[in-house]
């Protein structure tokens, strides 16, 4: 039997996700209504050619962080945890990136949760194990996506569209920090986007009142 749409499954919602990286991190945004799914772009931020300046790194992080969310208005941030490792260094860096990419949202009001990597493997795939390269066919198939070169970057950008599609999977049950997303902010203070940003604004998503 298969049980009707809530009212609230219709709406369109627009889910970001992210895998954190220090030299190249993989961003996506999609578009869910009930069950379709439309990729609108996924796509990596290249830090590489900053060298070993970290805290540059943090900044373009924040900006591009910042144009994106201004561009696609999105209701909610799926992000990759960061994985342990041996290196405590690398491991401390991942996570600044990461929690500068949440504070990108935060400053939106947009709601963000979580996901463990094999956690993200195992809705995508069906296993927690899979590699990028089993990740990216995957999704391929699934949103029928136009072949990409195997090029690191390119795996990057899907990692961060499983994530979204995780996030989609759940269903959005596990958004743990705050409730109004920054297309609901622009509703609320039209005057707001002006004064924080001259990235084109992208039309406005208006939804049917509750």
């Amino acid at each position: 039997m298969i049980l009707p749409l809530a009212p609230t499954d219709l709406l369109p919602k627009v889910i970001m996700g992210v895998d954190p990286g220090t030299q190249i991190m993989g961003y996506a945004v999609i578009e869910v209504q009930g069950q379709r799914v439309r990729m609108l772009q996924y796509d990596v931020i290249d830090m590489r050619k900053l060298g070993t300046n970290h805290a540059l790194k943090l900044k373009k992080i924040f900006e591009r962080m910042t144009e994106l969310i201004d561009e696609f208005l999105p209701d909610e941030l799926a992000i990759e945890a960061p994985f342990f490792g041996v290196n405590v260094q690398s491991m401390l860096k991942l996570g600044r990136a990461q929690g500068v990419a949440i504070a990108a949202c935060l400053a939106r009001q947009i709601p963000y949760v979580e996901y463990a990597p094999t956690k993200v493997k195992q809705s995508v795939t069906g296993s927690g194990n899979a590699t990028k390269e089993q990740v990216a066919h995957m999704l391929r198939q699934t949103l029928k996506l136009p072949p990409l070169e195997e090029a690191p970057k390119f795996l990057d950008a899907t990692d961060a569209l499983a994530v979204a599609m995780c996030h989609h999977y759940q269903k959005g049950n596990n958004v743990k920090a705050g409730g109004k997303s920054w297309g609901k902010f622009l509703a609320d203070n039209p005057g707001k986007l002006a004064a924080t940003t001259t990235v084109k604004k992208a039309p406005s998503r208006k939804k049917p009142a509750a």
